[in-house]
């Protein structure tokens, strides 16, 4: 099949190439010229694992081309929209302008017979309104991702599902896949590109608009609760004198809970879940139902609350954070990832530094974007450059070579030995074994208040 992905970014490059490794003619639309010849000379314009090599056989074998001028889409089949829905600057409504200039450059080259195929995160109802902006004969399906940054080309060949909203008469009563879809409809046309997956055996789901559109953002408030949720409970471990990872751990042995998101940590960031949830709770409230979903907002009180815990924890350390120099390893939201939209540890860096400690901030990957973002700060490539003559080190994302760091020989370079692991991915027994003064954010060695002795602080674990 001849397919058009328009919006080239995080999702639709990797959906582009994902579509072309599954044996499809793929042109990808985007508006930025520079973006547009990195992807056509096979390169990626971020870091994703994986997604180089699939560019590179993508371009090189003639199945994947990128464009500025959507007038090269007219004579696909499908059409995916995978452009950003980034939140309003000032409100925690979804900026929807990028889609629809997308669909208005598409329009003109539908023909009737084709399907419009949505990707992007959107608040629910946008699919029924864009359905009835589309020239007669062309059809809108709904079709939500699921990707993990770090793990979006895995994601894409090997999704855990497919969700399908498409319009009424297409869904079976009782909804899902009761039924084969209609020949010519935008669930069998979905069915031809997905072909492959779904001989694999990947669960797939037919359902209406609004179902689809809800699907995502569903999945990212759960996930997202479950994130704070584990916070939560470190904030009363601090104070009590317990363990908030042992204390999560007794609860991922449930099978009704799991331990996948359930990490203790500075909390959750990146290009979806902050947004997603508050775009969600924007169009809760436009429906009359907000408080239905009232409970969001608290889960992004309690993850901006670890930032201020884990600048706490830092001040405590150090024993006051002005003039302290203190070196933060990791600027991206995660690992395996460039990306510092809304990074914790890019945020707890700027924290640190607007109290007057002296911040540089390493990361394997995030560098670039990371000094676009927050300029103020000092920045090395190099963890031993990063450490030499701190106060404290701070593990802001763990990344496996932060993991991997050898203790001894980093307290050879620092001037104090003072660790602080927000995300308790370090082993802090060895840590200590060489030197170091170590302590984690609602972990086995955090500072917690006595109640026993107002004012008097003690060190658990």
């Amino acid at each position: 099949m001849k397919v058009s992905v328009h919006g080239c970014g995080y999702l639709g490059a990797v959906h582009a190439a994902a579509m072309a490794q599954l044996g499809h003619e793929v042109v990808g639309i985007d508006v930025d010229a520079a973006k547009v010849s990195v992807l056509n000379a096979g390169r990626a314009p971020f870091y994703e694992p994986g997604l180089p090599d699939l560019l590179a056989e993508g371009t090189t074998r003639g199945a994947l081309l990128f464009s500025t001028d959507a007038a090269d889409a007219a004579g696909a089949d499908v059409h995916f929209l995978c452009v950003g829905t980034p939140q309003s600057a000032g409100s925690g409504v979804a900026d929807l302008h990028h889609l629809d200039a997308a669909l208005a450059a598409l329009r003109p080259h539908l023909r009737p017979g084709d399907v419009v195929v949505g990707k992007s995160t959107v608040p629910v109802g946008t699919a029924a309104r864009l359905a009835a902006e589309l020239p007669d004969g062309v059809r809108l399906a709904w079709n939500p991702e699921f990707l993990r940054e770090g793990h979006a080309v895995d994601d894409t060949l090997h999704p855990d599902r497919l969700v399908y909203g498409v319009p009424r008469d297409e869904v079976a009563d009782g909804g899902e896949t009761a039924r084969s879809p209609e020949p010519g409809g935008a669930a069998a046309r979905l069915d031809a590109v997905y072909a492959r997956l779904l001989a694999d055996g990947v669960p797939r789901v037919v359902t209406d608009y609004a179902t689809a559109e809800l699907a995502k953002v569903a999945a990212n408030a759960f996930l997202a609760t479950k994130i704070s949720f584990a916070n939560a409970m470190a904030e009363v471990c601090e104070v009590a004198g317990g363990d908030a990872v042992a204390l999560v751990g007794t609860m991922s042995y449930d099978a009704r809970i799991g331990g996948d998101y359930l990490g203790v940590g500075l909390g959750f960031g990146g290009g979806c879940l902050p947004k997603d949830i508050r775009a969600f709770s924007a169009r809760a409230e436009e429906l009359g139902v907000g408080r239905a979903v009232a409970f969001l907002e608290e889960v992004d009180a309690i993850n901006d609350r670890c930032r201020d815990r884990a600048v706490e924890l830092v001040r405590s350390a150090c024993g006051g954070l002005a003039g302290r120099r203190v070196a933060v390893l990791g600027a991206a939201f995660k690992p395996d990832s460039d990306d510092v939209r809304s990074s914790p540890a890019l945020d707890l860096a700027r924290r640190l530094a607007g109290e007057g400690a002296d911040v540089v901030v390493t990361d394997p990957q995030a560098i670039a974007l990371a000094q676009a973002a927050a300029p103020e700060l000092r920045y090395a490539t190099e963890v031993a450059e990063a450490v030499a003559g701190v106060d404290a080190v701070v593990l802001a994302t763990e990344w496996p070579e932060y993991r991997d760091l050898d203790p001894a020989a980093l307290a050879a370079v620092v001037r104090s030995a003072r660790l602080v692991d927000t995300r308790n991915a370090l082993d802090l027994a060895a840590w200590r074994a060489a030197g170091w003064d170590a302590r984690s954010l609602g972990g086995a060695s955090v500072v917690t208040h006595d109640a026993s002795r107002p004012g008097e602080e003690m060190v658990t674990g």
